[in-house]
């Protein structure tokens, strides 16, 4: 029987999202002046006011208020009406010391002996029903408010968008997992005040189907626009008007967005957050090395679905275990627990090695703190960096080197595919 899948994004003009913005910019900017910071940054957004805190341990001075600043005005929160601006907003740090007691089980004379940064389980997970191997719904949901996102900088067609928003994609699938139909789409995009109220809705409805949704179409390939149809359920700004928005309308607070960061809900979620956390926290690192293990196994031709988890304990350097689930999917008729091992053999999950084999010790984590970290494009790109007494540096860096296909030859051979 035919069964409906949801998946949700929100945009960088989200509170939370803002949060998570600043958090990875605070990252990013001590990874650049000192590449062996430890760090563990939450923000919270509110109506007027920044707050930053956390621990860190770093060689690295920087001005956090001004780069927090920069964020929020980067964002798009550069005028007073919204209740919440970069220039005038007030900015409060209670940034402190990294515990030696969290340091002692990291830091290690030989760096592969390096101890995972906390406890926990990760989950990382692809499948073939798109070409970026992630989940269609939010893959679709991530593609509007990009594109939502570019007509309000445009300014052109649609002039009234405010930063933040939210999207939801529903999608039909039949028996065998296929992609059928799109049920229903709702977009909740904050707007300016309209003289006419009453016009109001109409109007944002009209731009949003008839302006922004066929820029997402012509994306994507033909197949996917079939999905596309007249019968679509559209809730537009269901609630009505959205005028009050962004950190005034909603506290914002790092990590709080983990599901649309990874996979919409498909697959797992192990509950650690990204932002504001260097790679010596497994939370992040494994994360994305489990993404980089799931995709390259699919594109292998393994399965053509795959949950794969990693677990760590504290300041222990081997992974507690590996398990995968393909969801009966299997190619190679191998069960799911020898596929696992092969994994083990293939990908060296020990924490220094994850560092190391998907460059995690750069300042590359700015980028990924919106529209998801999971699925975004493999690309190297120049960024610039200024510290507090003013020293300036230029840094090449590769981003989303855990969606590299790079080890899709190795599996092959392990598999004899």
């Amino acid at each position: 029987m035919p069964y409906l899948f949801t998946s949700e994004s929100v945009s960088e003009g989200h509170p939370d999202k803002v949060a998570d913005q600043i958090s990875d910019a605070l990252i990013d900017n001590f990874l650049a002046f000192d590449r062996d910071s430890k760090v563990a940054c939450e923000t919270l957004v509110t109506t007027g006011l920044t707050v930053l805190s956390g621990e860190v341990k770093s060689t690295a001075y920087l001005d956090v208020q001004k780069i927090a600043r920069e964020v929020i005005n980067k964002i798009g929160y550069t005028k007073g009406e919204y209740m919440f601006d970069g220039n005038s907003c007030g900015v409060i740090s209670a940034i402190h010391e990294q515990s030696p007691d969290i340091n002692q089980g990291v830091d290690r004379g030989n760096p592969e002996e390096q101890g995972a940064g906390d406890q926990g389980m990760m989950f990382g997970y692809a499948t073939n029903e798109t070409e970026n191997y992630m989940p269609l719904a939010l893959d679709l949901s991530h593609k509007i408010l990009i594109e939502l996102a570019a007509l309000r900088r445009e300014n052109k067609d649609i002039t009234y968008l405010r930063p933040d928003a939210k999207s939801q994609v529903t999608i039909e699938y039949s028996d065998d997992n296929t992609p059928q139909r799109i049920e229903a789409i709702v977009v909740s995009t904050q707007h300016d005040d309209f003289d006419e109220e009453g016009k109001m809705l109409a109007k944002i409805k009209k731009d949003i189907i008839e302006i922004l949704i066929p820029r997402v179409k012509a994306q994507l390939k033909p197949e996917l626009q079939k999905l596309f149809n007249d019968q679509i359920k559209y809730h537009i700004n269901p609630t009505g008007k959205f005028v009050i928005g962004g950190p005034h309308g909603d506290t914002g607070l790092t990590g709080r967005k983990i599901i649309v960061d990874t996979y919409g809900g498909k697959g797992a979620h192990g509950g650690g957050a990204f932002s504001g956390k260097d790679p010596s926290k497994v939370d992040r690192s494994a994360a994305y090395a489990t993404r980089h293990v799931a995709k390259n196994m699919v594109a292998a031709g393994v399965a053509d679905e795959i949950l794969v988890q990693v677990s760590y304990a504290i300041g222990v350097v081997e992974p507690m275990g590996i398990f995968v689930n393909t969801f009966g999917s299997s190619k190679v008729g191998l069960s799911d627990g020898e596929i696992a091992k092969k994994i083990a053999k293939i990908f060296d999950m020990r924490p220094y090695a994850i560092e190391t084999r998907l460059k995690l010790r750069n300042p590359i984590y700015s980028e990924s703190a919106s529209y998801g970290h999971m699925g975004r494009e493999n690309v190297t790109v120049q960024k610039e960096f200024v510290s507090a007494n003013g020293e300036k540096i230029v840094k090449e860096v590769e981003l989303f080197t855990w969606e590299k296909l790079d080890y899709v030859d190795a599996i092959k051979n392990e598999f004899s595919l």
